[in-house]
């Protein structure tokens, strides 16, 4: 699917997505990403759902994001409560769904100036 962005807004916004795929900035990414409306897009090492693991919430931390949404690949899967500790103690808001939905609700909230990081798992193809 092809989003639209505001390309005046010099923020990283999805493009598009698909199965086994995100586009951001209109470069296709095959791989997990943490996206940060005004940051980087860095290389998540985060193969799949299962891979999660404590030291990948606390590099989330570390980019100090008003909020963060988890797209955790084909359909919503919830971490390990242990797991999402770190954020809580940070006091970062965070949301946790599919990556689709995820894709969508980083750019409407990108496109309202909010400060958000995008954690998005791609599930292979």
């Amino acid at each position: 699917m092809k989003l639209q962005s505001d390309p005046h807004s010099g923020a990283n916004t999805i493009t598009g997505y698909g199965d086994g795929y995100v586009e951001i900035n209109k470069t296709p990414y095959a791989h997990a990403v943490l996206l940060s409306s005004d940051g980087a897009i860095t290389d998540w090492p985060v193969r799949s759902f299962e891979d999660l693991a404590t030291d990948h919430f606390a590099q989330m931390v570390d980019l100090k994001p008003e909020l963060i949404l988890i797209g955790t690949g084909s359909r919503q899967r919830f971490p390990k409560p242990e797991l999402l500790k770190a954020l809580i103690e940070a006091k970062i808001g965070f949301e946790i769904m599919d990556s689709q939905a995820a894709c969508r609700t980083y750019n409407i909230l990108v496109g309202e100036g909010r400060q958000v990081l995008l954690a998005l798992i791609m599930e292979p193809v």
